[in-house]
């Protein structure tokens, strides 16, 4: 029969390996200061070399809070579930080395910026942008910006973008993949390649169009929370075990 020592050795052994099976993914406590809907508890993302799937968890009812409407594109406000990368932007078509490439689950009633894919399915692709929809984006640092980012100004038509992005004079693009908000999760799985062991973070945050229409034109005006703490980036992208 084991004895105590051995015993402890396994249950000591088991909390080990519980760890770190954790060790990739971002784990984060509750906090009763933090919108439920926002109020991000854990991360993770995986991958199969050509699919990544990135989710986090909130404490609430993920997706139900959006931003009031205000009217017209100058001053809309945007809410967004965002997973921060340490891929490059080209990865995606975007200048390389051009800033921290994101991805990006947003909502904004006040504009559509995926002209592409209708996604409330009504047969008009130009009035989605209060539906969640999913951006990569690129994001720089300035200190215009009440949280110290923003979405990074470019020109269309000189700047390298990807090949469904809008248009817009920012570092944006629409890929059309739908996001999944159920219960306490937020998921999304978008083709990419070279993601295996490449760094994550998780982030609720919300943004602003500027109100003058000049740059910085999307700025990130705060966070609801950072998994992290401190956007650090610790998550780690794992490769998918086969079933």
């Amino acid at each position: 029969m084991p004895n105590f020592s051995t015993n402890m050795a396994i249950i000591l052994l088991q909390g080990a390996l519980a760890t770190s099976a954790l060790a990739h993914d971002i784990r984060a406590k509750p906090d009763a200061a933090v919108p439920p809907a926002f109020d991000v508890t854990s991360a993770s993302a995986s991958t199969d070399g050509r699919l990544a799937t990135f989710a986090m968890e909130v404490s609430g009812d993920a997706g139900s809070l959006r931003p009031q409407k205000v009217g017209k594109l100058a001053g809309a406000k945007v809410d967004a579930y965002v997973w921060p990368t340490k891929l490059d932007p080209a990865t995606v078509g975007f200048a390389k080395g051009s800033g921290i490439l994101a991805l990006a689950i947003t909502a904004h009633p006040d504009f559509d910026d995926t002209p592409l894919f209708d996604e409330n399915g009504d047969g008009d692709p130009t009035n989605d942008g209060a539906d969640w929809h999913s951006h990569w984006v690129v994001l720089a640092s300035d200190k215009a910006c009440a949280g110290g980012l923003k979405v990074l100004d470019i020109s269309p038509g000189q700047d390298l973008l990807p090949a469904t992005a809008p248009g817009l004079p920012l570092a944006l693009d629409s890929p059309g993949m739908s996001p999944i908000l159920k219960g306490k999760t937020v998921r999304i799985t978008v083709p990419v390649k070279g993601a295996e062991n490449v760094n994550f973070d998780a982030v609720a945050a919300h943004l602003q169009v500027n109100e003058t229409g000049k740059a910085p034109l999307l700025c990130v005006t705060g966070t609801y929370k950072v998994a992290s703490g401190k956007l650090t980036l610790p998550g780690v992208i794992t490769k998918e075990k086969k079933k």
